[in-house]
């Protein structure tokens, strides 16, 4: 975070998912506009990732190819 006069004092309250909510919104403003296009980037780029790792895990596994040639 770039703002170093920007504090959050911890609180209990946070283990709710209406405090977890608040807090994501205390943490949300504190972020440059560029800091959350950066966030987003990276969250689409994790999301690829984790697609491809899934289509690729779903491939049927073929059993590798004799390479020797036999002629």
């Amino acid at each position: 975070m770039k703002n170093p006069s920007f504090h959050i004092e911890p609180s209990w309250r946070w283990g709710t998912p209406e405090g977890s909510r608040e807090f994501d919104r205390l943490l949300d403003r504190s972020l440059t506009f560029r800091e959350k296009l950066e966030w987003l980037e990276e969250m689409e780029s994790l999301t690829l990732r984790m697609r491809g790792s899934r289509e690729e895990a779903s491939l049927p596994k073929l059993p590798p190819r004799n390479t020797k040639c036999t002629a």
